[in-house]
């Protein structure tokens, strides 16, 4: 049970700690930035794999632990992007990034 994130067809996770360096990837997330040097992303810094704009996000999400998720179009695949804090016995941990492919057309309910 200890590797059930890399087995996600369709998750990939990438985790960073406080400090903005990757620490984790499960195999989905290697395959998605392989381009980018794939496994050897991890102790690197997040901050070399994005735009301007997504290093600004990135460093407000660390100065105050906040969640950031929108959707995408990428390659043909729609995906729904979620960052948000991890915690370690109550204290700010660093982030992590579930990219999640999800329908073109994906239903929605309002319940209860």
């Amino acid at each position: 049970m200890e590797n059930w994130a890399n087995e996600l067809p369709f998750v990939a996770i990438t985790i960073s700690d406080k400090n903005g360096k990757i620490i984790d990837m499960n195999q989905r997330s290697v395959i998605t930035f392989q381009s980018s040097g794939g496994k050897q992303l991890i102790g690197k810094d997040l901050m070399d794999c994005h735009s301007q704009r997504a290093k600004d996000m990135i460093e407000q999400m660390m100065q105050s632990p906040q969640t950031n998720a929108y959707t995408i179009d990428k390659q043909g695949l729609r995906k729904l992007i979620y960052q948000t804090p991890w915690y370690e016995n109550g204290a700010f941990g660093g982030l992590v990034e579930f990219s999640i492919v999800i329908p073109k057309d994906m239903p929605h309910y309002v319940r209860g």
